[in-house]
């Protein structure tokens, strides 16, 4: 039986040779928002990890958008010409499609790295005012973000919009708008976050009316033969939170809106939530939202062994499997994913002699001499 996980993909016109995806992961290196030495390494080399596609991680659209100070933006003409700069040297030894997740962390802003905390960075230490729909602190003791009025809705949405189109103008191949994980278009949808009395706030179509707004603006300013996807999380873990039916409900509206795939994952939106940790405990969550709707999945969340994620695409639970930390441990899971399952994946031809002995051909194309 031939390997599901590695059979071919298509997401509007973007074809992917597998169904292997880097995730988005922060890397807290940015340079006042600006791409940097760190970013041409850590991207260079899940380039060649064999996968079929990577997310760049969460990039904000505005400063105050940013989840640290250290977040890679794409805001101003630096930021562009920064990830260009990354990006095309990557690409000259890459062909991998790169996409990136788009972000405003809202509430959850103006923090400090995870490696030193993640706590809120108060303004006289170098932090600054955050933003959400609500005036709700995210923990007990924090100052609480401003409410943000019409005028500020309006100018996230549009900086949104300036963002892909930078996105685009630098050749990235798809955008995921992130909706998920407690940043500030999942506090909108949330009950918990959002408290709003105006047409943004209180029944489910008007907390779902902002982000699919964002949604619609972007759709508008990509490339319309690129694919756009949407990260949500499912669940907040968290009684009278959001949920699966509301999560379902928001993408079957996504998917009359030109959605191209769900990245489905959970919780993020308060420390309250109770998640009860374990290998795919989030891939239940994808296939529902598969099931429901029809529209591709990305199942995501302690995914780390390569016949488990094939089982997982062959039954229908996701049609993407996205790894995060597992492809950091180890930047070649693909290969070795491919290996196991008697697969085949791209690789750089300087690495084509790196294949063990005993092993069936894995590298696509792969032939070379003796010297």
């Amino acid at each position: 039986m031939s390997a599901t996980l590695f059979s071919p993909l298509k997401l509007g016109s973007l074809e992917l040779e597998n169904r292997i995806v880097i995730s988005p992961m922060c890397q807290y290196s940015a340079i006042d928002g600006a791409a940097s030495a760190w970013h041409r390494t850590h991207i260079g080399n899940l380039s060649l990890s064999g996968a079929a596609m990577m997310l760049l991680e969460a990039t904000a659209v505005e400063p105050i958008g940013r989840i640290t100070p250290f977040c890679l933006g794409l805001y101003t003409d630096e930021h562009e010409t920064a990830l260009a700069r990354v990006l095309d040297e990557v690409r000259a030894f890459s062909d991998m499609p790169i996409g990136m997740q788009l972000n405003h962390a809202g509430r959850k802003a103006s923090s400090e790295p995870p490696w030193r905390g993640g706590t809120l960075i108060a303004a006289q230490d170098g932090g600054w005012q955050t933003c959400a729909p609500s005036a709700i602190a995210l923990r007990d003791g924090e100052a609480s973000p401003s409410a943000l009025d019409h005028a500020g809705l309006q100018r996230i949405r549009d900086a949104f919009v300036a963002s892909a189109r930078r996105a685009a103008r630098i050749g990235l191949s798809a955008i995921e708008l992130h909706l998920a994980h407690g940043y500030l278009l999942h506090q909108f949808l949330s009950p918990l976050s959002n408290q709003r009395t105006d047409e943004y706030g209180g029944s489910l179509d008007n907390r779902l009316r902002y982000p699919l707004e964002v949604f619609d603006a972007v759709r508008a300013a990509w490339p319309a033969d690129k694919p756009l996807g949407v990260r949500v999380s499912a669940t907040d873990w968290i009684d009278g939170g959001w949920n699966l039916d509301e999560t379902i409900e928001l993408a079957q509206r996504l998917k009359q809106r030109g959605c191209d795939w769900l990245d489905v994952s959970t919780g993020g939106l308060s420390p309250a939530q109770k998640i009860p940790l374990g290998p795919h405990y989030q891939l239940p969550f994808a296939k529902a939202v598969r099931e429901a709707t029809g529209v591709p999945t990305m199942g995501v969340g302690l995914v780390t062994d390569a016949a488990a994620a094939d089982e997982a695409i062959r039954h229908g639970e996701a049609d993407m499997i996205a790894l995060a930390r597992a492809v950091l441990w180890d930047p070649r899971w693909p290969w070795h994913a491919a290996a196991q399952l008697g697969a085949s994946v791209t690789a750089p031809p300087q690495y084509w002699r790196s294949e063990p002995r005993g092993v069936s051909k894995v590298f696509s194309g792969a032939t070379f001499g003796q010297r």
